[in-house]
């Protein structure tokens, strides 16, 4: 059995699968201890954190955390509400158990969310639901921090291409090493922007930026295999969201 953990981002308490390869993580614990005072779940702000910039790191609060603080060989993140699933001739099976993530494990590199295709280049979607510059200038951050992955920058950018939610599962070794790359971006973007002005969605700007650096990251490694399975919401977007999402896709 391999030793694995498959952290679920949670921010309030929620159904959660039995398998005991998932390991629960109270994502921006730090301050709200009382606002769940009976859950008892690991949080993020224990060790080695982040847990204050939740609002604006999001469910990238789990992964440092896990970065300085988990030991296992195998490390996988999904959320509360979203889950890969077993599908067999297209019928769906399950949410993925430990089994399943040992299977992918056996046969690649990374387990990944099924590709997703933006609707024009990844960098004018993201210009049309979020602030531009923020996004061209973790461009040039990384042309001045790691220069080598400019031309992978600049080809997702090109592209319509990206892995979603932050999902994934890998061997730890692989994790560390995408989050020494990742963070150190991020933190150095933080200081560059202004999001005072932003609204509560658009605060969440290091968590939008991670989604598309991810495939950035993943393009520069030479010799990994991926394999990708479909991911599950247990929730639809509420109708506010759906025609929000509608009109900025007209817009666009």
């Amino acid at each position: 059995m391999m030793n694995m953990k498959i952290l679920i981002a949670m921010h309030k308490p929620y159904w959660i699968p039995r398998d005991k390869v998932y390991m629960p993580i109270w994502v921006g614990r730090k301050g709200k201890v009382d606002k769940f005072p009976r859950w008892t779940i690991q949080g993020d702000d224990t060790g080695d954190n982040i847990s204050e910039k939740n609002p604006h790191y999001c469910e990238l609060t789990a992964m440092y955390w896990a970065w300085k603080n988990l030991d296992c060989e195998y490390i996988g993140l999904c959320h509360y509400r979203r889950y890969f699933i077993k599908k067999i001739l297209g019928l769906k099976l399950h949410i993925n158990r430990r089994r399943d993530f040992e299977r992918a494990m056996q046969q690649c590199d990374a387990l990944l969310p099924d590709i997703h295709y933006t609707e024009g280049t990844v960098y004018r979607h993201y210009a049309a639901v979020h602030h531009e510059l923020d996004l061209k200038e973790a461009g040039n951050i990384i042309a001045e921090k790691y220069p080598e992955y400019k031309l992978d920058f600049d080809a997702v950018m090109r592209g319509n291409r990206l892995y979603l939610y932050n999902m994934f599962c890998m061997k730890k070794t692989l994790f560390d090493r995408y989050c020494e790359w990742l963070f150190t971006i991020l933190f150095e973007l933080e200081k560059r922007i202004d999001i005072s002005g932003y609204d509560s969605y658009q605060t969440r700007v290091f968590g939008f930026i991670s989604e598309r650096l991810f495939i950035v990251w993943l393009r520069h490694q030479s010799g990994l295999t991926f394999t990708t399975q479909e991911v599950m919401s247990l929730e639809k977007p509420g109708w506010r969201r759906q025609i929000t999402l509608w009109l900025q896709r007209k817009l666009y």
